[in-house]
C-alpha cells in the first residue's frame, strides 16, 4: 500500500495562475494535469506545469497542507516556488 502523499502546485506557461491540490500519485495526476482528462480549473487556465510538491506519509497532513496553501496569498506561493525551484522548471519532466 503507497502512503506517500503529495501536496502540489501546478502553473500556466505564463506564471498567472496557481493550481494546489493533494494526490498519492503525483507523476499520474501530473500527467492527468497535462492531458486535460477532466474539466476544472487547471484545464480551464491551462495549468498542466508542476514547479511545486512535498511529500507527506499522512492524508490527513496532506489535506491540512492543502487547504492552507490555498488561502496562502499569490506572493506568499511565488516565493515557496522560487525558494524550492528558482528556475520554475516543469518538474514533471
Amino acid at each position: 500500500m503507497n502512503n506517500n502523499y503529495y501536496v502540489y502546485i501546478l502553473t500556466n506557461k505564463y506564471k498567472t495562475v496557481f493550481y494546489t491540490g493533494v494526490t498519492n500519485d503525483l507523476y499520474r495526476r501530473t500527467l492527468e494535469h497535462k492531458m486535460k482528462v477532466s474539466d476544472g480549473f487547471s484545464e480551464k487556465y491551462n495549468a498542466d506545469c508542476l514547479v511545486y510538491y512535498e511529500l507527506f506519509f499522512n492524508i490527513i497532513d496532506a489535506i491540512k497542507r492543502e487547504e492552507r496553501l490555498k488561502r496562502w496569498k499569490r506572493k506568499w506561493k511565488m516565493d515557496l516556488i522560487e525558494n524550492f525551484n528558482p528556475q520554475w522548471k516543469d518538474l514533471y519532466d
